[in-house]
This record gives C-alpha cells, sequence and structure tokens, in this order.
C-alpha cells in the first residue's frame, strides 16, 4: 500500500471516530458519559492511526465541547489545556503500544501493556488538567472541580471500552 493511501487510511479513520466524538458530544448527556465515549474515541484513534491523527481528534474534541455548549464559556481558557491533555494521552497511550508489536502471540502481554498504558495515559492527563485549573488558569471553583477527579474517571473509562472493544474492532480493521 502506499504511503498516499495509507494517510488516506487513517485519515479516514480519525474523521469517522471524530464524527462518533462530536456525535456524542451533541447528545447533551452528563460529562461522565460524554467525557467516557470522547476518551475511548482518543484511545481508539490511538490504536488505529499513528499519534498525529489522535492528538488532532484530541484538540478539536475541547473546541466542539465550547461551540455545543459542554463546556461553558468561563471554560474558554481551559480549551488549549484540555487539548493539551488529549495530546498525553494519545502519545502516552500510544507509545504504551509500541513493544507490543513484539508480543503479538502473546495476548497477556498485549493486554498487560494495554492495561498499564491506560491507566498511566489517564493519570497524566488527569494530573496535568488539575495542575492547570490549580496554577495556570483561574476558572470558577464548580469548572476546577470538573477538570479534576472527573477527568481521571473519563479517562480510565474510556480507556477500558476501548480494551473491550477494540478486539473486534481490530478484526475489522483488518478487513477493510
Amino acid at each position: 500500500m502506499s504511503q498516499a493511501s495509507q494517510h488516506v487510511r487513517y485519515l479516514t479513520r480519525s474523521a469517522v471516530l471524530l464524527a462518533l466524538a462530536m456525535s456524542v458530544q451533541m447528545l447533551g448527556l452528563p460529562q461522565l458519559i460524554t467525557g467516557s465515549a470522547v476518551n475511548a474515541v482518543l484511545y481508539m484513534t490511538a490504536l488505529s492511526a499513528p499519534p498525529g491523527y489522535g492528538v488532532v481528534v484530541g484538540a478539536l474534541t475541547p473546541v466542539i465541547a465550547l461551540w455545543r455548549g459542554i463546556l461553558a464559556p468561563a471554560a474558554a481558557p481551559l480549551v488549549p489545556f484540555i487539548a493539551v491533555g488529549n495530546a498525553i494521552l494519545v502519545l502516552v497511550f500510544w507509545l504504551s503500544q509500541r513493544p507490543v508489536a513484539g508480543f503479538v502471540a502473546r495476548a497477556g502481554a498485549w493486554a498487560l501493556l494495554s492495561v498499564l498504558g491506560v491507566v498511566l495515559a489517564s493519570g497524566l492527563k488527569a494530573g496535568f488538567l488539575a495542575l492547570a485549573v490549580a496554577r495556570i488558569v483561574h476558572v470558577p471553583d464548580k469548572l476546577a472541580a470538573a477538570m479534576q477527579w472527573p477527568q481521571l474517571f473519563t479517562a480510565l473509562t474510556g480507556g477500558v471500552i476501548v480494551l473491550i472493544l477494540w478486539p473486534a474492532v481490530r478484526s475489522v480493521l483488518k478487513r477493510s
């Protein structure tokens, strides 16, 4: 497969996943549901395309959330920090998957590395956002609280969702 056609394949996958994230955001569900679904999309993008695609999806989701009203206007200063937090999640999880190529025959190795990757990526994203609202960006207390523990919960939940769904999704992607 040529490099151009591979790029088109990754771009298409990422666009579909971004559309899925946007669709969930448009439903106006609570933060814990929407955030978990969006994080699942970020993890899925990290598994199905090179990390730059996931970083772009992660940068667009907070912009869409602000536009949709999921993020209050007072949260506008947080958009770049959320985008960076999403990039941290994608990059750390993607990096956790690199050693997996040598362990393809060992499903247990994939599962262990993936769980560790989800825990590390979730913790770093949540930690970064908590630090941002504690030390860098001044937002109302209720908004600051939404950028702390709920971020860890939604990132972990999104990771669990993807770890459960990935084997089936991977088999579909191999056929396409």
